[in-house]
């Protein structure tokens, strides 16, 4: 390995603090940074698949302004020259968005969606666009028109979906956090899968306008970060209010606040939430899970088992809502059906689903889902907790092409068992953050906490001390080697 090549391992090795701290002291380039990255990028991306498009003109120039303002003692915050990447779901003016499709596989946006917007004003460093399952309708990343996302940790795994390619992104270092989407753990799943951390913000927090839809009532924002300090520092320049969605009319006006570092837990009480959702999962999560009530005994916090038997019924609820409207999305859109052969067969049949619902079945279902929102601050209420302890996923990211997982001695479709402990914080609309942890045979997994309505900041505190305690966390074969 040669001097640059050791100079740059050591740079994507740095946390985002770090980083920031050094490009703030003039210590660091931007260039040199956004440089090192895209090396990195040509060199692992043939296997991950996880970029669709390298904006590697866009992010030099980006690069370059940067290091002209800090250089001049202008920073914008901590994100300030620091690489990022984007779902490929999300509007980037002059740069094509496919929405992982071949309907849109020529589509250049011209404008950027809200939240791009915003992270250029902080002075991030947009690299790219990642790879997706189409339409983000899908937990596999296994795209029919570009390929599948593969998994750093093992390459003949799934990433997760539907943000795959941010995640496998954020896992070796292309970059330091990614902005995915979220409808039913698009991007706590992958983040499980690749060892990063997930956040969900609540419903109406981070604009989604010009961001590809799949279902109005469930979408959110998700961000996939090398670090909880990094999802932070993104969700502090994403939220607010935006005329241009109105589904953030809601949403406090002030950003939530970075975390303090070093939280009190005395006295704080999680609800370990294992039933209806949280009982069939592999050995290895129930000792992650073991692992993480130990944790948090150890930091203060008293965990007792508690249960919300309304979850099965509004789960049924989330199914119906979004299966109805990504139909209605599709086919207002001129898409579906008169372009149905041009879908892989997944999401083609998805789309065929929505289409046998009633408006009955479906106001029903939007109805109980308004009951689960006005519902759910109450029961973290009546139970006496802070926030709820569940695993992120059913087990570690299983082979390409599975369909079925074995847990607890009966067999489940690979869709349900993997939205079934994310899905809740959709319906709910509540913030949910999910903190990688070991899960063994040398494969991550992820603890999830869920908390009450536009509790970011608390729910990152405890996360920050989670994931102190744990440690340093071992990173992907493919990053420790990536510049050899």
């Amino acid at each position: 390995m040669g001097a640059q090549a050791e100079r740059n391992e050591e740079l994507l090795a740095l946390e985002l603090e770090r980083v920031s701290r050094l490009l703030a002291q003039k210590k660091l380039s931007p260039v040199e940074l956004v440089e090192a990255v895209l090396a990195r990028i040509e060199r692992l991306n043939p296997q991950l698949n996880a970029f669709l498009t390298v904006d590697a003109a866009g992010a030099l120039a980006q690069a370059q302004r940067a290091e002209r303002e800090l250089m001049r003692g202008y920073r914008r915050g901590p994100l300030h020259g620091i690489p990022v990447s984007l779902k490929d779901n999300i509007a980037t003016r002059g740069v094509r968005t496919t929405a992982g499709s071949k309907i849109l596989a020529g589509w250049v946006p011209a404008e950027d969606a809200t939240l791009v917007a915003r992270l250029r004003r902080a002075g991030a460093i947009v690299l790219g666009k990642t790879n997706l399952h189409e339409f983000a309708y899908g937990i596999t990343s296994e795209n029919p028109h570009y390929g599948p996302v593969r998994n750093p940790w093992d390459l003949e795994r799934m990433a997760g979906g539907s943000s795959g390619g941010s995640a496998a992104a954020v896992a070796t270092g292309l970059g330091w956090a990614s902005v995915g989407t979220d409808t039913g753990g698009s991007a706590r799943i992958p983040a499980a899968f690749c060892g990063v951390v997930g956040l969900k913000p609540t419903y109406g927090r981070v604009s989604l306008a010009g961001v590809v839809p799949l279902s109005e009532t469930l979408d959110h924002a998700g961000i996939l970060a090398s670090s909880v300090w990094a999802a932070a520092c993104m969700l502090e320049v994403l939220v607010g209010r935006d005329r241009r969605d109105p589904r953030t009319a809601r949403a406090p006006a002030e950003p939530p606040g970075l975390p303090a570092r070093r939280p009190r837990l005395a006295g704080v009480r999680l609800g370990w939430l294992q039933r209806p959702f949280a009982e069939h999962v592999e050995q290895g999560i129930h000792a992650a899970m073991e692992r993480a009530v130990a944790v948090f005994a150890a930091l203060g916090a008293r965990v007792e088992e508690v249960e919300i038997p309304e979850l099965d019924r509004w789960f049924q609820a989330a199914n119906i809502v979004a299966v109805v409207e990504a139909r209605q999305y599709h086919q207002a859109a001129g898409y579906f059906p008169e372009r149905a052969a041009d879908y892989g067969d997944d999401v083609r049949a998805l789309l065929e689903a929505g289409a046998r619902i009633s408006a009955l079945d479906y106001l029903q279902a939007c109805e109980r889902l308004r009951q689960a929102r006005a519902e759910w601050d109450d029961w973290l209420a009546r139970l006496g907790v802070e926030a709820f302890l569940l695993p992120a996923v059913p087990g570690v990211a299983p082979r390409l092409g599975t369909r079925e997982l074995q847990l607890g001695g009966r067999r489940e479709p690979l869709r349900t068992a993997l939205l079934r402990l994310c899905r809740p914080a959709n319906f709910t609309g509540a913030p949910a953050v999910v903190i990688p942890c070991p899960a063994g045979d040398g494969l991550p997994a992820g603890v999830q906490l869920m908390g009450r309505w536009w509790s970011e900041k608390r729910l990152l505190e405890l996360a920050l001390a989670f994931e102190t305690a744990l440690g340093p966390r071992p990173r992907p074969l493919m990053a420790e080697s990536a510049g050899s």
